[in-house]
């Protein structure tokens, strides 16, 4: 099962995608970005185009969405949700299978603590893929965490499904 994980922003949006059936192996990860200059509208029809080509071109299988849980910048907040709430749109439209954890859900998944340092979440993301050393950038390495989420909870319980 291809597991595609999103970590949702509007300026730089983080995806990863792993292969379950493979020991999670590492199928592709990276950022979306957009720039600052360009209007919110703008911004979040590229989200959208950026989206819909990872998704013709990997056709995942499920996709884990990190949820907005808490945030430091009340002014940001409202574009990351309209972002996200593109991100779900697009998600729906390619992928019936879309699952939400929160940042404590996956620190729990990945390190058994739910309230881990980040700088743990990424060593595990590195470990548990085997990867030579922790994605970059944060948003990347964020994204692979909440697929290997999905990946390691029972997905076939539906749980968490939007």
């Amino acid at each position: 099962m291809k597991v595609l994980g999103i970590d949702p922003g509007y300026a730089i949006i983080g995806y990863g995608i792993i292969d379950t059936t493979k020991d999670n192996k590492v199928i592709d990860y990276g950022v979306i970005t957009t720039p600052k200059e360009d209007s919110i509208s703008i911004r979040l029809k590229n989200i959208e185009s950026a989206l819909i080509s990872l998704f013709n071109l990997y056709k995942p299988d499920a996709v884990a969405i990190e949820e907005l849980f808490y945030f430091k910048n009340q002014k940001t907040i409202i574009p990351v949700a309209e972002a996200r709430g593109v991100i779900l749109l697009t998600a729906q439209k390619y992928c019936e299978n879309i699952f939400e954890y929160t940042p404590m859900q996956i620190k729990q998944a990945l390190t058994g603590q739910g309230r881990a340092e980040k700088k743990q979440v990424q060593f595990m993301v590195k470990s548990i893929l085997g990867l030579k050393e922790i994605p970059k950038p944060d948003d990347a390495a964020d994204a692979l965490a909440v697929a290997l989420t999905h990946a390691q909870t029972s997905p076939r319980l539906n749980l968490n499904k939007v």
